[in-house]
């Protein structure tokens, strides 16, 4: 199922991004000298082309690619694992706690779209998660708790 998506991401890149030719080779040149990346979200995960980087700029193109949900695309600097963040009274990750540093993020990213985010990223361990908590009937989901996480290094 992973080698089928990064198959179809990189068809889904935006124009701003003409520099990163996608591939499922991971992170490739980007403009400037920086890094692209792409990143495909689905019910229920996050995964990147590549599990590291190097230090700088990263340009992450993501593509939600369903097949329902909305999601987000939260990058933060941690040493704590991907299921260790700390979490709010509702599941979420509480994006202010103990250990870790919210470095950006790209909220409700629609099924088919793919906005981009460039962050500066310095040597260390990260990682990509989904925050979004949804109602459906008498159930709450939390996308986080769902499995939508992973760990990323920059080298």
């Amino acid at each position: 199922m992973f080698a089928g998506l990064m198959l179809l991401a990189p068809g889904c890149g935006s124009d701003d991004d003409e520099e990163s030719t996608g591939g499922t080779s991971g992170a490739t040149a980007g403009a400037g000298g920086g890094v692209a990346l792409d990143v495909a979200l689905q019910e229920f995960a996050v995964l990147p082309a590549s599990e590291s980087a190097p230090a700088g700029d990263v340009t992450f193109t993501v593509t939600n690619t369903g097949p329902e949900d909305t999601h987000e695309f939260v990058v933060f600097k941690t040493d704590l694992a991907a299921d260790a963040l700390p979490t709010a009274p509702d599941g979420s990750v509480d994006e202010e706690g103990e250990g870790v540093e919210l470095i950006d993020e790209i909220e409700d990213i629609a099924v088919g779209d793919t906005p981009t985010l460039t962050v500066s990223l310095d040597a260390g361990s990260y990682v990509f998660i989904c925050n979004i908590v949804e109602e459906e009937g008498q159930d709450t989901i939390v996308h986080y708790q769902q499995g939508m996480r992973t760990g990323f290094t920059v080298e």
